[in-house]
């Protein structure tokens, strides 16, 4: 195995934990090397694995997809808060987007 599993995939449809659980599983990476990898306690990315903390900022996504060796837009909320940061800017997309979604 590579160790890369972006490469296949990259881009994650699971929530936030589950995917960072898998890319930990398959490339091999314990919670403390992630901690010391990100200077991240191994304590919080456990918390952020199971769910018991909210999804973090894109900067600490960043740092974490970084030590995994993928794309920060492997994860889906990254993605999500990407778009819903450049749609606040383009409120004319958001309604044409709006409409054509509710009349779906």
């Amino acid at each position: 195995m590579s160790g890369r599993p972006s490469r296949r995939h990259r881009f994650s449809d699971e929530a936030f934990g589950p995917t960072l659980q898998q890319l930990m599983s398959e490339s091999g990476v314990s919670y403390r090397k992630l901690a010391e990898k990100t200077k991240l306690s191994a304590g919080y990315i456990n918390h952020i694995v199971r769910g018991s903390r909210p999804v973090p900022t894109n900067d600490v996504i960043s740092t974490i997809a970084k030590a995994l060796d993928v794309e920060p837009e492997h994860f889906r909320e990254y993605r999500i808060r990407v778009i819903t940061e450049r749609l606040e800017r383009l409120p004319d997309l958001v309604d044409r987007l709006y409409k054509r979604l509710s009349n779906e």
